[in-house]
């Protein structure tokens, strides 16, 4: 099933963050269909703002969870990395390198790493319609979703908001990202936009019947995972620096440890092994000492 077709049914579809494909292919095993490669989390993963990271490297983080899992991979292309030619290079990149969705947002080029703490400056309604119809132009296979992100709820207004998304939607746009920030938006914006929605939030923030019935058709987590991590990394470094005792027993952690191979498909690799270098060693084994 295409993730055209996912987001056509009337249950929302969740996609968790995936920074590489150990990551994906956990999130497969636990029941996620789709996942997402955040230009803000890989930002913090490299302790840099997305607004300096390469088509390259989200692309590469595109490749290996597309490669090992069968997640539709959406990518956070950001602002496209520059005007609507370098968003035409980056669209057949990361389609190349398996997106089934690319998001781009009407932030201004180059991205500004000051939208991290809030403030934001968008292109005008005009550019952005222009980018949309390059992406959605560029892309060589029609199954890949492009998804037109505006920040105009906080930086203009929920109508400047509306206005922008239709005007995307009209150019192109398979979804449109948008942000309502009150109770009021949230209830109206299905009923404002003439497309799927898609909406940032926390995957314990809203049952799936509350995210049905805001009329959202794909939420994107990117941020538990993330904070998870890091949580768990802070408390057990402290804990080791305060004599306290480990988080897991070494029992415990080697139990994990040890099905990791399982989880990140090894199984496959050491059958071609079995049937190969581990065969013709054994034979070379037998004949030496016949």
């Amino acid at each position: 099933m295409t993730i055209r077709n996912l987001l056509a049914q009337q249950a929302p579809v969740f996609s968790t963050l995936c920074l590489d494909a150990l990551a994906a292919r956990v999130a497969e095993q636990a029941g996620f269909q789709c996942g997402y490669v955040s230009g803000g989390a890989l930002g913090y993963a490299h302790a840099v703002s997305e607004a300096l990271l390469s088509v390259d490297e989200l692309a590469d983080v595109v490749r290996h969870v597309h490669a090992r899992s069968n997640l539709h991979v959406v990518v956070d292309a950001g602002v496209g990395f520059g005007d609507a030619v370098h968003l035409t290079r980056a669209i057949k990149t990361f389609e190349q390198a398996g997106a089934a969705a690319i998001e781009i947002e009407d932030q201004v080029a180059p991205k500004r790493v000051s939208h991290h703490r809030g403030i934001e400056h968008l292109v005008s309604l005009q550019d952005m319609v222009a980018k949309v119809k390059y992406a959605v132009d560029a892309r060589s296979n029609a199954e890949t979703l492009i998804i037109a992100r505006t920040g105009a709820v906080k930086n203009e207004s929920f109508a400047h908001a509306c206005e922008r998304a239709n005007a995307y939607a009209e150019a192109g746009a398979d979804a449109i990202l948008i942000m309502p920030e009150t109770a009021e938006q949230w209830a109206r914006v299905a009923a404002e936009i003439n497309a799927p929605i898609v909406c940032f939030g926390a995957l314990g923030g809203r049952t799936p019947a509350q995210w049905t019935a805001l009329g959202v058709s794909l939420v994107i987590d990117p941020f538990t995972v993330q904070v998870m991590q890091v949580r768990a990394m802070q408390q057990a470094y402290a804990d080791f620096f305060a004599g306290r005792d480990a988080p897991l027993e070494m029992a415990e952690l080697f139990a994990t440890y040890n099905q990791l191979d399982e989880v990140a498909g090894f199984a496959e690799l050491y059958a071609v092994e079995d049937a190969t270098t581990l065969a013709a060693h054994s034979s070379a084994g037998s004949e030496a000492l016949d």
